[in-house]
């Protein structure tokens, strides 16, 4: 049954792409890539959320192509994203893949596939980011003959965070953590975006004995989010997907207690559905707003006004990479309050640019909003802190940098 899902999903499409694409632009794209077998500074990257090209990528992307590599990205088709991609030079390879499921006969397509496309454009490096460009990515870059092969660990995502120990759960993490085992024992080098994951997969003995090396997340574009005046009315702000595991449960929670004695305080929840077996029933996030407990905006394209309207940022996940919209409202100078959990505590100095709460502790979470709503000059100072650990610490330039060091030289960074 599975099978024949799979095949059918592939052959639609397959059928898709080539009419997204059109049968010119996919012959015109061929003959490039043909014609560039000469070139001796080829990466291929490999996604499955193809407008990451765009946003948390998009600044690498442009970097390596400065530093005179041909770039070539390999991920499910998103129209905006060929769009920016083509006219910043960057050559697309549509590459189909369930980024929230494991479909066994699918997978094995998709493995297939990235070894046929690796082989074909003869990169020097792939670049592969996140759990199914990784665990399939890195064996295939290994056949196809390809010296550098880099794994980017953004997040461990629903396989490595679900509190429940679901029966569901046990096996999806058992299956995870074979395949990360296998292909990351393959790769030239691993990065995370916090200790703790490196630290967790350490113990757990799916390295081997590659590499592993940790940057400061994806960075932000500190020009892009400049600091906005902060509002003096108590608004909080939540940008996530609509997960579990996000903490949404937690906020709307934090919410109804909070405005039960702060009647003035204000919440907002940015965010879209997402598809993942963690996902967040949209009928409690309707029943929140329909209650007046919160102010929902689905997804929004450009978050800086959504920033910028509000006062204090909350995220109280379970587990991140680094959440990138964390190190948004920071730049544009905002207090946070997030979990003490794995990637979320690591922007955050207690006291100094936020607060730290318990993961999936509600009660908690709705005392450090009171503390901030009741103490103004405390959430002022916070703000201005959390703009000075963005330029010092989050810059994407630095980031970047860091980035290329490790794709051009595979080198160990700093621990």
């Amino acid at each position: 049954m599975y099978a024949i899902r799979a095949l059918l999903i592939d052959v639609v499409e397959n059928k898709r792409q080539a009419w997204v694409f059109g049968r010119e632009n996919l012959k015109a794209n061929g003959a490039e890539i043909h014609s560039a077998k000469n070139c001796m500074n080829r990466i291929v990257v490999i996604v499955s959320e193809p407008r990451s090209l765009a946003t948390t990528r998009g600044h690498l992307l442009l970097a390596l192509r400065t530093a005179g590599y041909e770039v070539h990205a390999a991920a499910p088709i998103d129209a905006a994203t060929v769009r920016w991609l083509t006219e910043n030079g960057i050559r697309f390879h549509p590459m189909p893949m369930e980024r929230a499921s494991i479909v066994p006969f699918g997978d094995t397509v998709l493995a297939f596939r990235l070894y046929k496309k690796i082989r074909e454009l003869e990169p020097q490096v792939v670049l592969t980011c996140a759990i199914k460009p990784i665990v399939y990515g890195i064996p295939a870059a290994l056949v196809a003959g390809v010296s550098r092969r880099h794994a980017l660990i953004t997040g461990l995502g629903y396989a490595f965070t679900d509190r429940d120990k679901s029966l569901r759960w046990r096996m999806v993490n058992a299956v995870a953590r074979l395949l990360y085992a296998a292909s990351l024992r393959a790769a030239t080098t691993a990065t995370f975006q916090n200790g703790d994951d490196r630290d967790d997969f350490r113990r757990l003995g799916l390295l081997g004995q590659t590499p592993a090396n940790v940057v400061n997340g994806s960075g932000v574009d500190l020009g892009r989010f400049k600091v906005a005046p902060l509002p003096q009315k108590p608004r909080f702000l939540m940008i996530a997907r609509l997960l579990r595991d996000k903490g949404l449960a937690e906020y709307l929670g934090a919410a109804r207690l909070v405005k039960a004695v702060r009647p003035e305080a204000r919440f907002d929840l940015v965010g879209d559905k997402d598809p993942n077996p963690a996902g967040f029933p949209v009928s409690a996030v309707e029943a929140a707003v329909a209650d007046g407990t919160i102010h929902y905006h689905g997804p929004v394209e450009d978050v800086r006004r959504v920033i910028a309207e509000s006062r204090i940022f909350v995220l109280p996940s379970y587990r991140e990479g680094t959440s990138r919209s964390v190190l948004e409202a920071m730049a544009m100078g905002r207090p946070v309050i997030t979990t003490d959990a794995p990637g979320c505590r690591a922007p955050i100095l207690p006291g100094v640019n936020g607060l730290l709460v318990p993961v999936g502790a509600t009660a908690p979470l709705a005392e450090a909003m009171i503390h901030l709503i009741d103490n103004p000059n405390e959430a002022e100072c916070m703000a201005k802190n959390s703009r000075s650990i963005a330029e010092e610490r989050y810059d994407i330039e630095k980031v970047t940098a860091h980035m290329m060091e490790i794709v051009e030289t595979g080198k160990r960074a700093a621990e």
